[in-house]
């Protein structure tokens, strides 16, 4: 057992191991290989009745004021009450968290993705907060993290509609949320994420003067509206206008915002695409608000198609919100900020 347990600490990140502790408190091991599917079934066995009370639901859980839970985003929140690096957790399970939450992302991002919590939230499991939704043994069920600049999910329905399992967030701060600080110099220096805004700018470098004029658009949407619009509701360019080259620097748009997550949530987003007519059925639209002299680069736009939305604001800092699924009717709840 103790083997088996330094095999499975081995293959989590440095701050994971330095949650655990010794002794696994439960039967089984999960494997270093195990999805973060499979690592979230694990932890909601690992759970008490009073921890399950807390932080476990049933599928289609609405909340008297929230509404349908597991579909909720917003860009600073805590799904339930229980914070991660509060005594309502045990080392071991906080680990297992880590565990999950490393599984979501990149390798290559992970760093970047402890940066930004550092920046954001004091360090990683501060100010954050899970949710559980459905039974592991039967039925769809989800793992989901909340926090300041952060909705990750892991699961959901199998085979499911929803790219990333449904509506995710991602942000940046880099001035300390403590110190108040959080409005950026037009560089973004040191923002983990700005570099998408600079994607999207080339891909508006390419287009001719037409094109650039469409793409501009005054009165942008909400930035927490991230519906699936039909395409007379679009604002922007369509992409089905794009010459070969312009149209594969669009392409490298979205390898570049996909680029965080795992392997498989980006094919993900790549099929849920396909199966609504490609980047040709997509449209983009760069808000003229965001738009700042200082670095001639474009701080807010939103790439758009039939059951896609990806809306990018870089000011003060970075927020997006992404919403992507193969079918246009499925749940989803969001609001800006839930303090």
């Amino acid at each position: 057992m103790e083997l088996e347990r330094r095999r499975f600490l081995q293959g989590l990140g440095g701050s994971a191991v330095a949650a655990a502790t010794l002794g696994w408190p439960y039967r089984s091991l999960a494997a270093v290989t195990d999805s973060p599917e499979a690592l979230a079934r694990e932890l909601h066995r690992m759970l008490s009745d009073a921890q399950r009370t807390e932080i476990a639901f049933p599928w289609d859980h609405v909340d008297a004021d929230r509404g349908l839970l597991r579909a909720r985003v917003s860009a600073n929140w805590n799904i339930t009450g229980p914070e991660l690096d509060s005594d309502f957790f045990t080392s071991d399970q906080r680990a297992l968290v880590r565990a999950i939450f490393e599984g979501l992302i990149d390798p290559g991002w992970h760093e970047r993705y402890d940066r930004q919590l550092q920046d954001d939230a004091g360090g990683w499991g501060r100010r954050q907060s899970i949710g559980l939704f459905g039974d592991p043994d039967r039925g769809p069920f989800q793992f989901v993290m909340t926090g300041r600049h952060m909705t990750l999910r892991a699961g959901g329905e199998d085979p499911s509609p929803l790219a990333f399992g449904g509506p995710i967030f991602y942000g940046h701060a880099t001035g300390t949320w403590w110190s108040g600080s959080f409005v950026e110099r037009s560089s973004h220096s040191g923002n983990v994420f700005f570099h998408q805004a600079q994607a999207a700018t080339a891909l508006y470098d390419l287009l001719d003067g037409n094109q650039q004029q469409s793409a501009r658009v005054k009165s942008p949407p909400d930035e927490s509206d991230v519906t699936f619009v039909t395409p007379n509701d679009r604002q922007g360019l369509s992409l089905a206008t794009l010459s070969p080259d312009q149209l594969e620097e669009a392409d490298r748009l979205l390898d570049i915002l996909v680029e965080p997550f795992r392997a498989e949530d980006r094919s993900a987003v790549r099929a849920a695409l396909a199966a609504q007519g490609g980047l040709a059925a997509c449209s983009l639209s760069l808000f003229e608000p965001w738009y700042r002299g200082g670095d001639n680069l474009w701080d807010s736009f939103r790439l758009e198609g039939p059951s896609l939305t990806w809306h990018f604001r870089g000011d003060p800092h970075v927020h997006v919100w992404v919403h992507v699924a193969s079918r246009p009717n499925v749940p989803f709840n969001s609001i800006p900020i839930e303090l």
